[in-house]
């Protein structure tokens, strides 16, 4: 990580570093540190702030400047096949209070935090990475349950928010989140968000499944995400490819110019 802000001073290094399941550090032995889970369910929120402070410690130690981290999601469906133990819980009030705790926590460190997945990955059966999940849930329903927690983050001062593969036919019945100004337009509109919208990763089905991940990465920025997590198994070439359809849409007029130098300011700021 020295070596990459060396060679950019601007470059932003980012993890994964949940807690529990999810570890980068510590993938061979195991987190030193619990799963949001089990902090939900101990409900102390002096613990959850002092958790994360230390994964932050850990963090910036490794020259870390991004966490993606908390996850932000209410745990609604038990059949959820890739959030469980990784959410405080199913209750959002108490998500909310531990999202907020965990982002101060990190923050306090000196990480940047990223709540994840907006609008809220909890009440589903399929997981995005293989597939377009579906939440059928109503506007009301969706401002009562999934989005308390994100709102909890922004209050907090959250610096990113991370967005999810998933399609909520009421409020955007063709475009997964990630790829939805509809969706986007709830984070700032609503909620008040003013920080880097991130998106989950492009390689997902959820999101190039049937138009590919430069297809996928000109919609995403096109509905308002500033900064775009790729994957980790493309080649320099595909990422080139990547960067000259941006490049083509700009020039053909599919996305506008303007939104992508906002884009780039609000992850400069992030630095």
């Amino acid at each position: 990580t020295d070596e990459i802000h060396a060679a950019s001073p601007g470059a932003l290094v980012a993890i994964d570093e949940e807690g529990g399941d999810v570890t980068r550090l510590h993938h061979a032995d195991g987190s030193l540190h619990p799963s949001a889970a089990y902090l939900g369910s101990l409900d102390d929120v002096d613990t959850t702030e002092a958790v994360a402070a230390d994964i932050g410690a850990q963090l910036v130690a490794a020259g870390v400047d991004l966490n993606l981290a908390p996850v932000a999601d209410v745990n609604s469906n038990p059949l959820n096949p890739v959030i469980g133990v990784r959410s405080f819980g199913a209750d959002p009030g108490l998500a909310a209070r531990h999202v907020a705790a965990f982002t101060r926590g990190l923050q306090g460190a000196g990480v940047g935090a990223v709540a994840k997945h907006f609008p809220g990955h909890g009440d589903t059966a399929t997981d995005s990475h293989r597939a377009l999940p579906t939440i059928t849930v109503d506007a009301d329903l969706l401002a009562a349950r999934e989005l308390v927690p994100f709102r909890a983050a922004v209050a907090a001062g959250t610096l990113g928010v991370m967005t999810s593969h998933i399609l909520l036919p009421a409020i955007d019945p063709e475009l997964p989140a990630t790829l939805s100004a509809a969706v986007l337009r709830l984070l700032r509109g609503d909620l008040g968000f003013t920080g880097a919208i991130v998106s989950d990763a492009l390689d997902m089905a959820g999101a190039s499944g049937g138009r590919g991940i430069p297809e996928a990465a000109v919609l995403t920025l096109a509905a308002g995400v500033d900064l775009l997590c790729i994957g980790t198994d493309n080649t320099a070439d595909q990422l080139a490819r990547i960067v000259d359809h941006v490049l083509d849409a700009i020039r053909d007029g599919r996305l506008d110019e303007a939104r992508v130098r906002d884009a780039a300011e609000r992850v400069a700021a992030l630095s």
